[in-house]
């Protein structure tokens, strides 16, 4: 295999980081990066090419860029293009959030960026879009660093009487971009996307769309663990949007996201332990949900009866109620979903399973949730913290199935 080979440079680096003691977690943090991005580094999925993450690696490990990579700093036959690994790296997709999307725009330059016509652009976010609900990150991350710019670039050049549709279209891209962003444990970058999200569905003259973006705020928040700000993001829509509700003419799209944020709320207060607001959100959500009588997917939530019923097991098992939580999700058919939401509802499972000290159940729960979305399993912080205790849990006697995922995952 040769030097170059992600491969071979991942399990290199696995070995020099339980070398220095360091666990995934805490070779992340002295990187400023996430856990998902170690594992994908150690695993072979994500490519370390950069001289300048290369060094910031090394030091992280206190060891030389030649002992993570001898081959570093020297010419490196080019592997054919078709052999490339595919980065599921979101540093591409960060730099194009950086600076002013469009500054040669406000000096009347020509547009340094493609543009693309309404209808294009009204496709590629729709494609966008069921990239991120099947979990497939690197196809997404590559489509949106081209994307935004091309937007941006359109937007700013276009007729004006096409300039509020492309608003609102720059907002469905950066709510994906958002969205992206919090699956990967990238809430830093989840916060600007959402913000310019918000922006751009206020020029579009679209509430509702504002409504959408903060709900992807409130998502940022809650992974960066600011709970307050997460809490006033959401409770700040429900608050304007729960008077009218109360008309029966309401339409069922704002009625969608008067749940959806519900939902978020539900989350906040569980993962607080205030279980009776907890419970009082999820019975407002399932009421709404009642009033609407079918799963939806306004504005990319996938709100309805069947994910009322997935954030009810899933506030249920961050509560600590396992039995309630299982209770639950033996009356759920989550197969009309996602396969992102059916993966993520498994883990909750999972998660639930372990709670009870379930093995054989949790294992085969996280099993098909990675046969779902393998991408999302083996990244998603729920997902390697159940692992962990599972082997722990199992002491000696791993079972060959958890042990084998827990290596696909590179968790040690």
């Amino acid at each position: 295999m040769p030097e170059s080979d992600p491969r071979a440079t991942g399990a290199r680096i696995k070995e020099l980081r339980r070398a220095a003691g360091m666990s995934q977690s805490d070779l992340a943090v002295a990187m400023e990066r996430s856990e998902s991005w170690v594992s994908q580094v150690e695993r072979g999925v994500q490519p370390v090419e950069r001289l300048s993450v290369l060094q910031t690696l090394a030091d992280a490990l206190g060891v030389s860029v030649r002992d993570v990579r001898p081959d570093a700093g020297t010419p490196a036959e080019e592997a054919p293009e078709a052999q490339q690994p595919v980065s599921n790296d979101l540093d591409a997709l960060r730099v194009a959030l950086t600076g002013h999307p469009a500054l040669g725009s406000l000096f009347d330059e020509p547009s340094d960026g493609a543009t693309a016509s309404v209808d294009e652009l009204r496709v590629q976010i729709e494609e966008v879009w069921d990239l991120a609900h099947a979990s497939k990150h690197a196809a997404l991350s590559e489509r949106l660093s081209s994307l935004l710019p091309s937007i941006e670039a359109t937007v700013r050049h276009a007729p004006a009487s096409d300039r509020l549709e492309l608003h609102e279209l720059r907002a469905r891209a950066y709510q994906v971009a958002a969205a992206a962003f919090v699956r990967q444990d990238e809430a830093d970058a989840a916060w600007i996307a959402a913000d310019r999200a918000l922006q751009a569905a206020e020029l579009a003259g679209k509430p509702l769309e504002v409504v959408a973006s903060l709900f992807r705020m409130a998502h940022a928040f809650i992974r960066q663990q600011r709970t307050e700000q997460a809490e006033r993001a959401a409770s700040s829509a429900v608050s304007v949007l729960a008077p009218r509700a109360e008309s029966p003419s309401c339409p069922p799209e704002e009625l969608s996201l008067l749940g959806a944020m519900n939902l978020v709320l539900a989350v906040i207060n569980a993962r607080e332990g205030r279980r009776a607001e907890t419970h009082q959100h999820i019975g407002r959500a399932r009421e709404i949900a009642t009033r609407l009588g079918e799963d939806r997917n306004d504005f990319d939530t996938e709100f309805g009866p069947t994910n009322v019923e997935l954030h009810a097991v899933a506030t249920a098992v961050d509560l600590g109620d396992a039995g309630l939580a299982l209770d639950v999700a033996a009356g759920v058919d989550a197969s009309g979903l996602s396969s992102e939401r059916q993966s993520r509802f498994l883990l909750d499972v999972a998660r639930a399973h372990a709670q009870r000290r379930h093995v054989g159940e949790a294992v085969a729960a996280l099993l098909e949730a990675e046969r779902l979305a393998p991408e999302q399993v083996h990244s998603h912080h729920s997902a390697r913290t159940v692992v962990r205790d599972l082997v722990q849990l199992s002491g000696n006697r791993t079972p060959k199935p958890l042990a084998e995922l827990a290596e696909r995952m590179a968790i040690s």
